[in-house]
């Protein structure tokens, strides 16, 4: 464990996660969850301080998938804590289409300290992890998105000033997101409600274990069919696209399927007052969220996108530093 000064003089330590690599959510022990979203706050308020703690350090960045927040938070998280990175688009093809996977990572284990894959398969993140030695870290796969999922709890955190005993409605299709933030909510005490169509729920091994883990904090993990049943009562409602990439075919039936899911004005307002809205981002405006609710002040969507870096920032100090 690493120390840094605090604002007060007193070391700061910076925790090493036990885990060699992030895959999913749950290679972050549950103690680990708590002193990353405490990290996180003092990376984003004292940033110079962490300025050069991976000098030195190289990462690898493969992205099957195009992207904005991931690649320009993790880049810049890199380099501001003094290490650099090389990127690698495979513009929709797979990173073992040009030669096996179990190659590719023992390549760049001899020339870099981690690699950061953002994919669409789940099996590909598993599959460079078994063959690195070095650590590989989900930046999103179609199962899940751990390092949204960090950024949006310490943004819940951040708003409310607690965790345990927020209520949390998820809208729209039981993807990755919801996924991750099954995982971590169920262990840091946060009630959460996912509202889906019936055919569109989340993986139903994800919710079983969501909802065991959710025993040990006294949160409770719900499926629902009703949007506005879902958010009463509700500090936050969180929606995404109801098509993600890759699922660019179904988006005329899906827009159909999920129309009663949108998030609108009038169902914010079934939700508490100092209810906040929530998009991991790129929104699709008049689809899943109306334009009003996005840009209301509820909306602390771009606070989300900040935290992305934050977040990594303490991520990456846990794994590498």
């Amino acid at each position: 464990m690493v120390n840094i000064q605090s604002a007060t003089g007193v070391a700061y330590p910076i925790p090493k996660i036990r885990a060699r690599h992030l895959t999913n959510d749950l290679d972050l022990a549950v103690d680990e969850l708590g002193t990353l979203l405490d990290l996180t706050a003092q990376v984003k308020r004292y940033p110079k301080r962490f300025a050069h703690k991976l000098a030195g350090r190289y990462l690898a960045l493969l992205f099957e998938k195009p992207s904005l927040r991931t690649r320009m938070t993790f880049e810049l998280a890199i380099k501001q804590l003094g290490g650099d990175c090389v990127f690698t688009e495979y513009n929709g093809k797979r990173i073992g289409d040009r030669e096996p996977i179990q190659d590719v990572a023992r390549n760049l284990e001899r020339w870099v300290q981690g690699i950061v894959a953002r994919v669409y398969e789940q099996s590909t993140i598993e599959d460079l992890a078994r063959w690195s030695s070095v650590p590989v870290i989900n930046a999103l796969s179609n199962q899940y998105h751990p390092c949204q999922a960090l950024a949006d709890l310490f943004t819940l955190r951040e708003r409310f000033n607690v965790l345990q005993g927020l209520k949390l409605a998820f809208l729209g299709d039981g993807n990755n997101v919801a996924h991750s933030l099954m995982l971590c909510a169920a262990r840091l005490g946060v009630h959460m409600t996912v509202c889906t169509p019936a055919a569109y729920q989340p993986d139903a091994e994800i919710v079983a274990k969501a909802r065991e883990l959710a025993g040990s904090t006294g949160a409770s993990i719900e499926l629902s069919g009703d949007p506005l049943g879902a958010v009463e009562a509700a500090h936050a409602v969180y929606t995404d696209v109801w098509a993600s990439m890759g699922q660019e075919k179904e988006a005329r039936r899906r827009r159909k399927v999920f129309a009663p899911f949108q998030v609108t004005g009038h169902l914010m307002a079934a939700a508490r007052p100092e209810a906040i809205f929530m998009h991991c981002l790129p929104a699709h405006r008049g689809e899943e969220v109306t334009e009003e609710v996005l840009e209301s002040p509820a909306s602390v969507v771009f606070d989300q996108a900040e935290n992305r870096l934050h977040a990594q920032k303490a991520l990456l100090l846990g794994m590498l530093s």
